[in-house]
C-alpha cells in the first residue's frame, strides 16, 4: 500500500506550550485514520500541521508524496478540510456556498460540479435553502461537499459531527467510508469511541504525544488490559468506591452495569469481592476502547493546553 503520509519527528510549540512532540505516523492511501485525544491533547494542531496550515518546528517526511514543509501550496491544492465550527456563509444558500467555493479553487464546469455534489450528498431539494438555516446534520453535509468538491485526495475532519443527531451521524460515516472505498484518505478528529471504531486504525494523542497506534483490537490487545463487568444495584455508587480501591485503574458506570479495569487480575478480583453475592453478578469481559484510553490518560502525567 502507498503511503499518503509519512512524516517523522513532527514538532511545534507555541511560546512555552509545547503542543506536537515528536509525532511519527504513516498513514496509507484510501484509509481513514481517527485520532482520539482530551480536549486540548494536541489533535487540531497535529492535522494543521499535516495539510500545512500551520508551520513545523521540526520534522521531516512526506504527505502525498510532496515534502510537507517545502510543498505545502501543493498539498493544500490537494486537501480538504472540514472545521470543527461551520465556516461557510450563513447568508448564502447551499447552492451559492458551493459555487463561491468551485471559483475559489478555479474549478472547470463549475456548475456540473455543483450538481455533483448536491446530488451525491441529498442536498439537491434544499439547494436554496440559507445556509444559516440548516440543522446541523444538514449543515454537516454541506460543509462536506464543500470540503470534498474539488476531488481532493486528503481529507481532514476536524470534530465533524460534534452536536449532530445519531442518525446524521451514521449517514455521515457511510459517506465518508463511500470516498475512502474510492481511495480518498481520511484524518478525523473525535471523541466518539464508538466513531473510532469506524476508522480503519486509530492514533491517541495525549499531551502532544501519539502515546497509541494502530487498530481498535491491536490496540485493546497491547493494553494488558483486564476487565470485570458488574451488573446489579446502585452501580454508580459502586464504582466509584471501587476507582479508590489498589489495582483498580478505572471503574466507569454504564447503566446497570459498571467496568472495573486494571493489569493485576488478583487485585482486581480483591477490589470487587465485597460485591461478589447477590444481587450483584460478575463476569471478566474484553475491555473497550474507553477502558484502554482511561487506562493510557492514568499512566501520564496531565499536562494539557489548548490546541
Amino acid at each position: 500500500m502507498t503511503d499518503a503520509i509519512d512524516v517523522r519527528g513532527l514538532n511545534k510549540s507555541f511560546g512555552d506550550k509545547h503542543v506536537v512532540r515528536d509525532v511519527s505516523i504513516r498513514v496509507g492511501e484510501g484509509r481513514i485514520t481517527g485520532f482520539l485525544g482530551p480536549n486540548g491533547a494536541g489533535k487540531t494542531t497535529t492535522l494543521r500541521l499535516l495539510c500545512g496550515l500551520l508551520t513545523p518546528d521540526s520534522g521531516e517526511g512526506e504527505v502525498l508524496g510532496l515534502d510537507f514543509r517545502t510543498r505545502t501550496d501543493a498539498i493544500k491544492r490537494q486537501t480538504g478540510y472540514m472545521t470543527q465550527s461551520f465556516s461557510l456563509y450563513q447568508d448564502m444558500t447551499i447552492e451559492e456556498n458551493l459555487a463561491f467555493i468551485a471559483r475559489v479553487y478555479g474549478l472547470e464546469n463549475r456548475r456540473r460540479r455543483v450538481t455533483e455534489a448536491l446530488e451525491a450528498l441529498g442536498l439537491q431539494n434544499r439547494r436554496k435553502q440559507l445556509a444559516g438555516a440548516l440543522s446541523g446534520g444538514w449543515k454537516q453535509r454541506l460543509a462536506l461537499a464543500a470540503a470534498t468538491l474539488h476531488d481532493p485526495r486528503l481529507l481532514l475532519l476536524d470534530e465533524p459531527t460534534a452536536g449532530v443527531d445519531p442518525q446524521a451521524r451514521r449517514e455521515f460515516w457511510d459517506e465518508i467510508h463511500a470516498l475512502a472505498d474510492r481511495g480518498l484518505t481520511v484524518l478525523v478528529s473525535t471523541h466518539y469511541m464508538d466513531e473510532a471504531e469506524r476508522c480503519h486504525d486509530i492514533g491517541y494523542i495525549l499531551n502532544g504525544k501519539l502515546i497509541a497506534r494502530g487498530t481498535a483490537a491491536e490496540i485493546i490487545a497491547r493494553s494488558g488490559l483486564i476487565t470485570f463487568n458488574g451488573e446489579g444495584p446502585d452501580v454508580g455508587r459502586i464504582a466509584h468506591e471501587l476507582e479508590a480501591r489498589p489495582g483498580v485503574l478505572g471503574a466507569t458506570a454504564f447503566g446497570a452495569s459498571v467496568h472495573v479495569s486494571g493489569i493485576d487480575k488478583r487485585a482486581l478480583e480483591q477490589a470487587i469481592a465485597p460485591w461478589r453475592k447477590a444481587p450483584y453478578e460478575w463476569e471478566e469481559a474484553e475491555p473497550s476502547l474507553e477502558d484502554v484510553f482511561i487506562q493510557l490518560m492514568a499512566d501520564q502525567p496531565d499536562d494539557r493546553y489548548a490546541a
